[in-house]
């Protein structure tokens, strides 16, 4: 359904993306997705070095909009009960939030941008922010429920915009994209107050990704760049299968992580505590809701549960790994894309070997953080594939 004010669009319809909100558009996208990757990769480093805890409230540090730099600032504040102050910590966690808040502020510019053409989209999109910029004060002050129910509102009437508008120009995206970011952060909240509860752990690393896919889609069709194959619907179909072997294998590797199961193996590669396959315990490592009140850090599993949850990402590295370099052979008999399909198997074989060096070398914080962000990368260039694609025009 297209409300496009008249005058202020084309009078017939266009191919999706082809209306550009405005000039600069695709240069703020861009700014937008270098600034989720650094999110993202941050909030990798924040999480490995433990210091996701570091901040017991929210969205404030020991009650700053800062970080508390001695132990004693932070010490007559409440949430000093919760959790010691850890200054060398503390400054991790609420830059991580920092950022990602810079990085909402210009998914709402963004979605206010392609919603300029669009009859009262600028003030839906307001409307919708400023039902969650309500909830926040509200939320801190204890008033749960209420702050609650703004926020979904908000996300409602984000979600119903975009239900509304078409992609011709990037409105629909901009608000789905805002609408994401939104959910994020309530996430990014239950990270903190739910303890590390591995479920919200594992959803906010994937929140994150589908945050970064969707600005990267958007900058992708806002620069105007396709790459046009007379195979390119064959390709499309077999790149979202890339991208969703990958979704897959990502979800398992936070929940590795989530739960503590990066090295319950031990140091051995290929094999798992000596063995080819030691004893497991799946049903007990996959349980996704355990209730609230625990404190994950650290992980609650036994050695059998956590083995259950390594070997399955190792079976799952094999399988994507397989899948996606097959899809960089094939892309590579096809001109036009065979500088993608160089990246996507370098990329597939480094991120590979990342994951071994994790497992041979213990987990070292620097190695870690390079594997998330291998996958982001990985994600980048299927995305972005994703975007360009398209058949001969006629």
């Amino acid at each position: 359904m297209s409300d496009l004010r008249p005058g202020r669009g084309p009078a017939t319809p266009a191919r999706p993306g082809s209306v550009r909100p405005w000039r600069h558009f695709h240069r703020l996208a861009w700014l937008a997705v270098g600034l989720a990757l650094g999110v993202i990769v941050f909030g990798a480093f924040v999480r490995l070095s433990d210091a996701g805890l570091s901040c017991p409230d929210w969205p404030t540090c020991y009650g700053k909009a800062t970080w508390p730099t001695a132990v004693e600032h932070g010490d007559g504040h409440a949430a000093a009960s919760i959790r010691p102050v850890e200054v060398h910590k503390a400054w991790r966690e609420q830059v991580h939030r920092i950022i990602a808040g810079l990085l909402g502020v210009l998914t709402l510019a963004l979605a206010l941008l392609a919603a300029r053409r669009r009859d009262k989209g600028m003030l839906q999109v307001v409307a919708a922010s400023a039902l969650v910029a309500i909830a926040i004060p509200l939320y801190m002050q204890g008033m749960y429920v209420a702050a609650s129910a703004l926020a979904v509102a908000g996300e409602l009437v984000l979600l119903a915009a975009a239900v509304r508008w078409d992609n011709r120009d990037l409105s629909r995206v901009g608000a789905l994209t805002l609408a994401v970011i939104i959910f994020q952060a309530l996430l990014g909240m239950w990270t903190v107050t739910w303890l590390l509860k591995p479920i919200v752990v594992m959803a906010h690393l994937l929140g994150g990704l589908l945050t970064f896919s969707l600005l990267l889609w958007m900058a992708w069709r806002a620069t105007n760049l396709p790459i046009r194959l007379a195979q390119a619907r064959q390709l499309h179909r077999l790149v979202a299968v890339g991208v969703v072997l990958l979704g897959v294998q990502i979800a398992l590797g936070g929940w590795t992580s989530a739960n503590y199961a990066a090295l319950s193996c031990g140091l051995d590669f290929p094999t798992c505590v000596g063995q080819w396959w030691p004893p497991t315990d799946f049903r007990e490592g996959f349980v996704l809701w355990r209730g609230i009140g625990v404190d994950y850090e650290g992980g609650v599993l036994d050695g059998e549960a956590r083995i259950a949850i390594q070997m399955a990402h190792r079976i799952g590295a094999v399988v994507v790994a397989s899948y996606l370099l097959w899809l960089a052979l094939r892309m590579l008999r096809t001109p036009g894309i065979r500088g993608w399909a160089s990246v996507l198997a370098i990329l597939v074989l480094v991120q590979f070997g990342l994951g071994i060096a994790n497992v041979k070398l213990g987990l070292p914080l620097g190695n870690a953080v390079a594997h998330n962000a291998g996958a982001v990368l990985l994600l980048a260039v299927l995305v972005s594939l994703l975007a360009r694609l398209r058949a001969p025009e006629a």
